[in-house]
């Protein structure tokens, strides 16, 4: 017996949003075919195909350095950032006092003020302390940016958690920390990992506030290709491109498998 019944409406559903995501997503990918052009320009469709510019991402120090630079600030961010925004979580989740409603809003303002705003006030800020064109100003600035995706995964998974389970580990004589690190995190894994995940992405494809903080020796890989699209242009960026969108596609495709194979446990 099926699962689903296809009726007439479910099935304009499915076809309304199939047109819907190939509205979105369509000139997203139009970048993908761009990349395998053998020309020295962009002309779509392609006339030759080539690797040649995956070769040229990969020999050219620009952008190796861009990309390893990006990625070494977004593994460090999605250590910092889930560390603080589990903790941040459970106190929002467990704490009754009327600080709950302020101190999330104040977490989750990031995800509300406009990245320009945002990227103004941490310039003047970092300029004062010397952190622009810094490995760690990158860092402290993209977690800041990085927190909330890891407060909202975590206290939604936090929300369905049984608590007589934490109760049962105590009366059994666990400690916090013990119940807490044998109990908990195990149960909330999955929103824990949802939140690593999107941090690392956050940083990774952040461009706006990055813009203010870079300089000449210390690009990530988006401002590389900003830098690049303004002063030459070439298949390289959607090479480049490519890479970064596949990167991100695989990183939620895998969290949404995880995720269903922890649930179903």
């Amino acid at each position: 017996m099926n699962r689903f019944t296809w009726s007439p409406s479910r099935i304009l559903l499915v076809a309304f949003s199939a047109v819907v995501a190939l509205v979105l997503m369509g000139p997203t990918l139009v970048v993908v075919p761009l990349s395998f052009t053998g020309e020295r320009s962009f002309q779509f469709p392609p006339q030759d195909w080539s690797m040649q510019w995956y070769r040229n991402f990969f020999e050219n120090p620009a952008w190796l350095d861009a990309a390893t630079y990006s990625l070494r600030i977004g593994l460090v961010v999605a250590l910092l950032a889930t560390v603080l925004g589990t903790a941040a979580a459970m106190a929002l989740t467990s704490g009754t006092g009327r600080w709950r409603m302020p101190a999330r809003a104040f977490l989750l303002m990031p995800m509300i003020v406009p990245g320009v705003i945002t990227a103004i006030g941490i310039y003047y800020v970092f300029l004062r302390l010397g952190l622009t064109q810094e490995f760690w100003g990158y860092v402290l600035a993209h977690t800041v940016l990085a927190v909330p995706f890891v407060v909202v995964a975590v206290s939604a998974s936090l929300q369905s958690l049984d608590r007589r389970l934490v109760q049962a580990a105590w009366s059994l004589g666990a400690g916090p920390w013990a119940a807490f690190r044998q109990v908990t995190v195990p149960l909330i894994a999955p929103g824990v990992l949802t939140g690593a995940v999107f941090a690392f992405l956050t940083s990774f494809d952040e461009a706006i506030v990055s813009l203010f903080l870079a300089g000449p020796f210390s690009r990530t890989l988006p401002i590389q290709i900003y830098q690049s699209v303004t002063s030459e242009v070439d298949p390289t960026i959607a090479a480049a491109s490519t890479m970064l969108l596949v990167v991100t596609s695989i990183f939620i495709v895998a969290v949404g498998f995880l995720t269903r194979a922890q649930n179903r446990r």
